[in-house]
């Protein structure tokens, strides 16, 4: 357990672990079974919940802390790595930030015992378009009723912790805004709330080792006590709740940044060891020039990325910037795929075979260019920050602004 270290100790430890995790990566790739050997080792070093305050058990370490984790992880096991994010950022850092103290408590509680939250955002009918989601939640009294489906729902079915966005209705059914429900189950142990439904895990092209499930919620009953909301009430809370999310797309883009840097590694490695016309090919220009080129995409997106953790957005919230956030991950999610895709390229047919990990390393990374916010959304995003416009993406969007002045 790590106590007030710094983030050079957090890098050292979880390079130890990366040395115990990479010969084991092949395998949750291959079975696509949950990585619960992993999952023990970073509890056991206090990396689950390392962020969280030492108020509530955990290390009260930084965001930069995590993202050296977090990339040293990666470098061998894209899975672990995510979990890592998941353990430190976005759906536990909302509700450490807005949460009451028995919510933080019970959060805090479960994420320190080695439990990834599953966030319920997206639907089949809402992906970038958040703010249409159709599950809801009517108030019934003192407590919630939650209809709706939710897919794509990465841990579905090992994640305990469910933080659940529904569109908040009174006992009238008038829309009062979109919020944030805190639902714990047990699904591994076939332990849920009545109305709650693991139905579908989808079969991925990478990460094959974390279910992306379906899950349906039928007269789901959310007590008021498990409801997160923030200060400013479910009518801008959402907006609120999201500001958390900077912190997971920081994330997501190291992750990225981390299989980036691990296929520069591996590639740096084969052109010292494979030979062809008689000398080894990392004395062929061409391929020097390739190398040079990752070797500054990485380092870009390593400085983007710890510019935007050491960052904090307006109103004093814990949260990196919204448009350092988005920048960083746009950047480091796209150079990362180019960085494999060439260390790829650079082992010719052996990268393209199960001899080397690097055939596993690209599928893994092409989806982080999509989850958390895709690429095209976050650079919409930044676009609108620079010119000083809302960048409205209904059709008549534009035309509304216009009519408000």
């Amino acid at each position: 357990m790590l106590d007030n270290k710094s983030t050079e100790a957090y890098r050292t430890i979880a390079r130890e672990l990366a040395e115990k995790f990479a010969p084991r990566a092949a395998e949750w790739d291959e079975t696509r079974a949950y990585c619960w050997p992993n999952v023990a080792d970073l509890t056991d070093a206090g990396l689950m919940g390392m962020t969280i305050s030492k108020r509530y058990g955990g290390q009260g370490a930084s965001y930069l802390d995590a993202c050296v984790v977090i990339e040293e992880i990666a470098r061998a096991c894209t899975l672990s790595s995510r979990i890592v994010v998941e353990a430190n950022m976005g759906g536990i850092a909302a509700i450490m930030a807005y949460g009451s103290e028995d919510q933080k408590a019970f959060a805090a509680d479960l994420v320190l015992k080695g439990d990834k939250p599953a966030i319920c955002i997206t639907e089949p009918e809402t992906g970038s378009a958040a703010t249409e989601m159709r599950t809801t939640a009517r108030r019934d009294g003192n407590r919630y009723i939650l209809n709706g489906a939710k897919h794509w729902i990465t841990g579905g079915g090992i994640s305990k912790l469910h933080v659940i966005f529904a569109r908040v209705e009174n006992e009238a059914g008038k829309f009062e805004g979109i919020g944030a429900f805190m639902v714990a189950c047990d699904p591994v142990a076939g332990v849920t709330p009545a109305g709650f439904t693991v139905t579908e895990r989808r079969r991925t092209m990478g990460l094959c080792g974390m279910p992306e499930a379906e899950l349906r919620f039928d007269n789901l009953i959310v007590e008021d006590h498990m409801t997160l909301v923030p200060p400013s009430g479910f009518k801008r809370g959402f907006a609120d709740l999201m500001t958390a999310y900077n912190s997971q797309r920081v994330g997501a883009g190291t992750v990225a940044l981390g299989v980036a840097a691990g296929a520069l590694d591996h590639a740096t490695r084969y052109m010292k060891e494979r030979h062809q016309f008689g000398r080894p090919i990392a004395e062929f220009q061409g391929l020097q020039w390739m190398l040079a080129e990752m070797d500054t995409g990485v380092h870009a997106s390593r400085l983007m990325l710890h510019e935007a953790a050491r960052s904090q957005g307006p109103r004093g919230l814990p949260f990196p910037d919204m448009v350092m956030a988005a920048r960083a991950k746009t950047f480091a999610t796209e150079t990362a795929i180019k960085v494999v895709s060439d260390a790829l390229q650079i082992f010719g047919a052996r990268g393209y075979g199960e001899q080397e990990p690097l055939e596993r390393m690209y599928r893994d990374v092409r989806m982080f260019t999509i989850g958390g916010g895709t690429a095209q959304i976050l650079k919409t995003l930044v676009a609108g920050a620079r010119l000083g416009i809302k960048t409205p993406q209904t059709r008549d969007g534009y035309t509304r602004l216009a009519e408000k002045g």
